[in-house]
């Protein structure tokens, strides 16, 4: 009986907290991100399905709570980032994330890949002095936010988690650092940069070295504060070498068709 108890209790526990978190999110949005209201392009999301991987999957809440406090990425995208991973072990090519923070959902990709034998770097690349190269698109973001950051904070995560496969580089990426990557192609870009010109530069850099199957997810699509970075997504629509796809957890993911494919089509 008490087992039952407490399972209830943890329940509706944790749906009073997320409903409370979705409740006063939806009552902020118009006053804090009016332009995005005024769109008619946002409303609050509520999807009926259930099903929650993320809450059964021993190891990935193990790792996940080992990089929680170092990323701003929730844990239904890590989650996402963790799966697809798992998608990817066929496609050669190593992983690039761009707008590492903290270092978390950057480590929780190299745990990751070390678990499922890829041998491939991963690459974590920042300035860790904040974001760069805001433009008109971007009205909520400047040049040096999420600078509360170093690198030494994530060297010590990497240290801490015994991660062998990653590869720190700082400056801005692609103008400072690219030209240190290996020219061996990638399986996985994680875009996290936040405004438009940034995401733009990236992906234009990175897609041409993306594997056929390989996939390019931009955090923070959709999200009312980062219109750049929707705008610039929203672009790839249409295009006949990608696929696009919106999770209304906040990812755009461009998965790249295979040469076969649109030969044939």
């Amino acid at each position: 009986m008490s087992g039952t108890r407490s399972f209830y209790a943890r329940y509706y526990g944790g749906l009073i907290r997320r409903g409370g978190f979705s409740l006063a999110k939806g009552l902020a949005l118009p006053l804090v991100r009016r332009e995005a209201v005024r769109s008619g392009a946002h409303a609050m999301a509520y999807p009926i399905s259930t099903y929650a991987p993320w809450q059964s999957d021993g190891d990935f809440r193990r790792v996940f709570g080992a990089v929680k406090r170092n990323t701003l990425v929730d844990i239904w995208r890590c989650h996402e980032l963790w799966g697809l991973l798992g998608e990817l072990t066929e496609v050669p090519g190593a992983i690039l994330e761009v707008g590492v923070w903290r270092g978390g959902s950057g480590a929780l990709l190299a745990w990751r890949a070390a678990s499922l034998g890829i041998t491939d770097p991963v690459y974590l690349c920042d300035t860790w002095e904040g974001v760069v190269k805001t433009g008109p698109a971007d009205i909520y973001y400047h040049d040096g936010k999420h600078n509360d950051t170093s690198r030494g904070i994530v060297e010590k995560l990497v240290s801490d988690m015994q991660l062998g496969n990653v590869r720190l580089l700082q400056g801005i990426f692609p103008d400072d650092t690219a030209h240190r990557l290996d020219d061996d192609g990638f399986r996985m870009v994680h875009i996290d940069v936040d405004v438009y010109q940034s995401a733009r530069d990236v992906f234009e850099w990175a897609w041409p070295r993306l594997s056929d199957g390989g996939v390019v997810i931009f955090d923070d699509y959709g999200c009312p504060a980062t219109p750049g970075v929707t705008d610039f997504v929203n672009e790839q629509r249409g295009l006949p070498d990608r696929l696009l796809l919106h999770n209304l957890n906040g990812h755009g993911i461009v998965l790249k068709r295979s040469t076969p494919e649109l030969a044939s089509s």
